[in-house]
């Protein structure tokens, strides 16, 4: 397809087989350099924990919101409804400032672990993190064996620091390069010598 525009100039529109196309300005092709660069571009956001994450406060069990009581306790959690937690990422915290032994917690567990989908102890945004890790941690790094890999710097979700230290972590023993950035504008990380 050649559009003729004004003063004699012209562009022509070349369309490929595959489906790709290019322009081509007074005889001149413009290309994409960063498609046919070779690099591999990883988004984290693809990565990110989207399920809900509800938490389990024991702050509701204990006693004048400062004490907890072991018998009152154990009798509290065979009477709760387990199926609210049916299914659900789940983080076990307690937002009181009271000192929770450690058993409280193990206990806690026991009783959450058939029925939720995940338990983490501490807050929603600890589930969180702990979520996005695990997505991460199931990453085919064969997938990436040899390449020059971009991680994504920005989008529309805020990704946290740990998470890009992660994904470096999990691709130095594999990636020929690790930038950060855009395709089109990176900051070098790392390269394979």
């Amino acid at each position: 397809m050649v559009l003729h525009l004004s003063a004699g100039y012209h562009i022509s529109l070349n369309i490929l087989d595959t489906g790709c196309s290019y322009l081509c300005l007074m005889d001149e092709v413009i290309l994409n350099k960063v498609a046919n660069s070779g690099l591999v571009s990883i988004d984290l956001e693809k990565y990110f924990p989207r399920e809900e994450v509800i938490t389990f406060d024991l702050k509701d069990f204990l006693f004048m919101g400062l004490i907890l009581k072991e018998k009152d306790f154990r009798e509290a959690l065979k009477t709760t409804d387990w199926k609210t937690y049916q299914d659900k990422n789940v983080a076990i915290n307690c937002s009181a400032d009271a000192i929770i032994p450690v058993w409280a917690y193990m206990l806690v567990i026991s009783y959450l672990q058939p029925v939720a989908k995940d338990v983490y102890l501490g807050n929603a945004d600890d589930m969180l993190k702990h979520l996005f890790l695990k997505n991460l941690s199931r990453i085919n790094i064969q997938e990436f064996k040899d390449q020059r890999i971009v991680i994504k710097g920005c989008g529309e979700v805020a990704i946290e620091n740990y998470a890009y230290a992660e994904i470096t972590k999990i691709l130095l023993p594999v990636a020929k390069s690790i930038m950060y950035g855009e395709p089109c504008s990176t900051v070098p990380v790392y390269k394979r010598k």
